[in-house]
């Protein structure tokens, strides 16, 4: 990333006493070591590729994971440094005939990173998020000590149940639950837990033929009824959606998007059994789908195209956000599969009341998690922008989802917390935060508000 390390992908910057860039598990143990008895905050840096300033450090001391680079392939199995890249562990599983399922869009994470966040990405349609793929943890703790969990070592101590929402993507607070193991709780705690260390992560072999499409719609409508008609197709493991502005955006890098379409799905399959292939050009013409229009391909070539389109939406927001000097506005709210509709009329009537022409949607429909981003012009629009996401987080609590769906809440977005869940429920979760970090000393901000 060419990210500093006061600074993440969403604009927001910060400051720190002290940088660190331990080369090995002691030399970290001694940093923490020597935090303690200095009675500093510490924040953990992964690559830089986080959307909620979760990595940046409002004083204290700031240890980078960079040259944690262990990375060890088995059949079946990875051991993973936290300083690896997904893109490094991607390239090594492939040269094994294997996969890491989980699949965030950017692939310069730290693997660190995704551990802490939770991430998942398209292919979570199929293989859920980053906490179902880990066997085993390495962590140290805020004194330096260091745990080593395998699946299933529970915790030793007692916690409450809280209920978790009904969306099938969730990363918000600690999912505490009587008996619940350690790999459950450091997943997605945000580095305010522990460090991790490294992962043992599981791997797949790769599906013998892989089907991938972008495909273009004449409407939005047609889109959103072909989706809720294909998320039942056999191997689909992606299924994502591109709004007519966020096609409008990126055709300058891609020309040949058509005209006169006014939505697409990009669209991944296994290919499991002959017919599988023909079978689309029957889908396409039952839902109005642009079939002649439409891209597919089968080949490593391909995929890599496909995966550069889908790379290029967030990628050429961002950039227009930077350049209108205005941070990062995006949504990461996912809510039941069946209020996916809902939500979308919910966002689309209120982006054109606050912000026409400045937005576009896109992201996890199979989820029914779409990104909504926000493309400020004006210091107006900005903060209007800026409500609207309080508006839409309390929405999609409304309807049984979740505020923060794979980025977590950082510090940006902590004040999401309290729409999730209750007080006493956030009361239970700073318990377990005190146990393990008594003096408050990890990733201060982050998560809960800071007082």
């Amino acid at each position: 990333m060419s990210w500093t390390y006061l600074e993440d992908a969403s604009g927001a910057k910060g400051h720190a006493d002290k940088i660190c860039v331990p080369a090995d598990e002691a030399e970290l143990g001694q940093i923490l070591e020597a935090a303690t008895r200095e009675e500093a905050a510490v924040t953990i840096a992964g690559g830089g590729s986080g959307l909620t300033g979760g990595r940046v450090p409002s004083g204290g001391w700031l240890i980078s994971m960079e040259k944690f680079r262990r990375l060890e392939i088995r059949q079946g199995s990875a051991t993973v440094g936290s300083g690896v890249t997904l893109h490094d562990l991607h390239a090594a599983a492939k040269t094994t005939g294997q996969f890491y399922p989980p699949d965030p869009t950017e692939t310069m994470a730290f693997l660190g990173g995704t551990v802490a966040a939770n991430s998942s990405g398209a292919r979570s349609f199929k293989y859920g998020a980053t906490r179902r793929w880990i066997q085993r943890l390495r962590v140290a703790l805020v004194d330096g000590r260091v745990l080593d969990v395998r699946r299933g070592d529970a915790i030793d101590f007692d916690v409450p149940f809280i209920p978790q929402p009904a969306a099938k993507k969730h990363s918000a607070g600690y999912p505490l639950r009587p008996g619940m193991d350690w790999i459950d709780l450091f997943t997605g705690s945000e580095g305010t837990l522990g460090v991790v260390i490294e992962a043992d992560v599981e791997l797949l072999p790769n599906p013998k033929e892989l089907l991938n499409g972008i495909i273009f719609f004449p409407s939005d409508d047609a889109s959103l009824d072909a989706l809720d008609k294909w998320r039942a197709v056999p191997g689909v493991r992606m299924l994502e959606y591109v709004d007519d502005p966020a096609l409008r955006m990126i055709e300058q890098r891609y020309p040949d998007v058509p005209k006169q379409a006014r939505a697409a799905l990009i669209m991944e399959q296994i290919i499991e059994a002959d017919g599988d292939i023909d079978a689309w050009s029957q889908r396409l013409q039952e839902t109005g789908a642009m079939e002649a229009e439409s891209w597919f391909g089968s080949s490593d070539f391909d995929r890599e195209r496909f995966r550069k389109f889908r790379h290029a939406l967030p990628e050429t927001a961002l950039s227009i956000s930077q350049k209108n000097g205005f941070p990062s506005l995006g949504t990461d709210f996912s809510v039941p599969v069946e209020k996916n509709r809902e939500m979308f009329v919910f966002y689309r009537e209120h982006m054109e009341r606050i912000m026409p022409g400045n937005y576009c949607i896109f992201g996890h429909v199979g989820d029914a998690h779409p990104h909504v981003n926000m493309l400020p012009a004006t210091q107006a629009e900005f903060d209007a922008g800026t409500a609207a996401l309080l508006v839409f987080a309390k929405k999609a609590a409304e309807l049984g989802g979740s505020v923060a769906a794979e980025h977590g809440l950082g510090k940006r977005k902590a004040k999401f917390l309290p729409i999730q869940y209750s007080a006493e429920q956030i009361e239970s979760m700073k318990a377990v935060k005190r146990r393990l970090d008594p003096d408050w000393r990890l990733g201060r901000g982050t998560l809960f508000e800071q007082p």
